[in-house]
């Protein structure tokens, strides 16, 4: 007679199949990183080795995604708090920083577009305008996308709806998603994505970045010097990326069969701009004209960012309607927030310190001009990418401790900052960038594709970064 399964290991075996192995080692390390560096006998205060046993705590289960990256982040900021680290108003602290609260107005801009319709509407009207050359179609794509950067701010969705439209093209083409024409403009507009995310202040990891830049390195940061210092290289890389594509991925077919006829139905299919998407339409303009002349009138981005998300959502004023505000995903700014609260506590605890020196102690006689210190925070940016993977963690891990480590060797934060954001948008592989994943979903390519052209971008914006940095920036008083 067999013995009967004990129900308790067989729950615990599909648990372990459910989550896998190396999430179950990543969770007790995690947790073990805690009691390990709270009692290690190293020379430093006893405050800042708590929060440093906290922090590896959450870096860890952040790099693993052992489980959601908000829950580990509030998890982690408890912790701060009810071991008594630090007290909640600094466990918290990043909730009441500009950049959690930016991101929320991003993400209602970008519901308010895309539930109008607005963004296909303006996706349809470039590509009717450039014709029905494959070259054509996919510099249109490209444009595209860089336009719809300033309505959708975070990458991953903006790829998405692009993606559909794609496949609808491709279909036109009489191909499928494994022809060149597919893959060549599914990889254009992921990798111009990864870039512009970069490049505008709108994105989760350009917010963030501009908020611990800010309070780090205790310097303004306009949208607009961001937005100018970044556009040359917005430009070169439109061109760049229409230019690699074509060459790799020659398309079967060079023009749209019926082209125009696709185009036109697709539009007609739109119908008359409805009152929503004319809302819409205001408050965009409105918003990118008060962001681009904040030089002038020294508003916040994050103010004039929620303050059209919350307008977008007013009854008569706005166009979304309380079952479409639901669909707001509120997790990444919960993320966001604990992110920013945890640099504070290591800031607050002399954590920070310890930190900088150690990461960027040996880096300071190589940086001895603008060229050298350009190549080294390019290539050590990439370097962290690698491990922390999430563009995010990587800039709210790092980006601290890149402004201290400015502050104290009399070097420019805001130069350095952008550099090392910047840095971020080099990607080698799929798992590097969430706006990849999203693209990777439609199986147009693979992961050989993602490597040859990531090297490309890699080596090529790390020059003209050696020529924007020293000839360009200055003239707009940074570096």
């Amino acid at each position: 007679m067999s013995t009967p399964a004990n129900p308790t290991t067989e729950q615990v075996r599909s648990a372990s199949e459910r989550i896998g192995w190396g999430k179950i080692l990543a969770a007790a390390l995690g947790i073990l990183c805690i009691p390990l560096l709270w009692y290690a006998p190293l020379p430093l205060e006893p405050r800042t080795k708590h929060a440093l046993a906290i922090a590896g705590f959450m870096v860890i289960f952040w790099i693993a995604e052992v489980i959601p990256h908000a829950i580990t982040g509030l998890i982690g900021c408890w912790l701060f708090w009810a071991l008594g680290v630090v007290p909640p108003r600094v466990a918290f602290g990043g909730f009441s920083s500009e950049a959690p609260w930016f991101l929320v107005g991003a993400l209602f801009i970008g519901l308010m577009v895309t539930e109008t319709g607005l963004a296909k509407r303006l996706a349809f009207a470039i590509l009717s305008s450039v014709g029905t050359q494959y070259s054509r179609i996919l510099l249109g794509f490209i444009l595209t996308d860089f336009l719809m950067t300033f309505m959708i701010p975070a990458g991953p969705p903006r790829v998405i709806l692009l993606g559909s439209i794609v496949l609808g093209v491709v279909a036109s083409f009489g191909l499928d998603t494994k022809s060149n024409v597919a893959r060549g403009m599914i990889l254009a507009i992921a990798f111009s994505a990864t870039l512009f995310d970069k490049t505008i202040i709108g994105s989760t990891p350009s917010i963030l970045a501009r908020s611990l830049i800010v309070e780090f390195g205790h310097v303004p940061v306009y949208w607009s010097k961001w937005f100018i210092a970044y556009f040359p290289l917005d430009v070169i890389n439109i061109l760049a990326a229409w230019w690699l594509i074509l060459r790799l991925y020659p398309p079967e077919k060079d023009h749209l069969p019926g082209g125009r006829a696709y185009l036109r139905q697709q539009q007609e299919a739109l119908g008359p701009w409805t009152a929503p998407e004319k809302r819409a339409a205001v408050l965009i303009v409105l918003a990118v004209v008060i962001w681009a002349t904040d030089f002038v009138h020294h508003i916040s981005p994050a103010v004039v960012g929620l303050g059209i998300g919350l307008a977008a959502n007013l009854p008569g004023i706005g166009v979304l309607a309380p079952e479409q505000a639901k669909k707001i995903n509120y997790s990444i700014f919960l993320f966001m927030g604990t992110n920013i609260s945890m640099a504070e506590v290591l800031r607050e605890t002399k954590a920070l310190d310890v930190m900088s020196g150690a990461l960027f102690g040996f880096l300071a006689p190589y940086i001895d001009n603008v060229l050298h210190s350009t190549v080294i925070l390019y290539w050590s940016a990439f370097v962290a990418h690698l491990v922390l993977a999430s563009e995010t963690s990587m800039i709210s891990v790092t980006m601290p401790l890149v402004m201290q480590f400015a502050l104290e060797n009399r070097l420019d934060p805001f130069a350095m900052g952008m550099v090392w954001s910047f840095a971020t948008g080099g990607k080698l592989f799929i798992y590097q960038s969430l706006v990849l994943i999203a693209a990777y979903s439609f199986g147009c390519f693979n992961a050989r594709d993602v490597f040859r052209i990531g090297l490309f971008f890699l080596i090529a914006e790390s020059i003209l970064l050696l020529l924007v940095v020293p000839l360009y920036w200055p003239l707009l008083g940074i570096g």
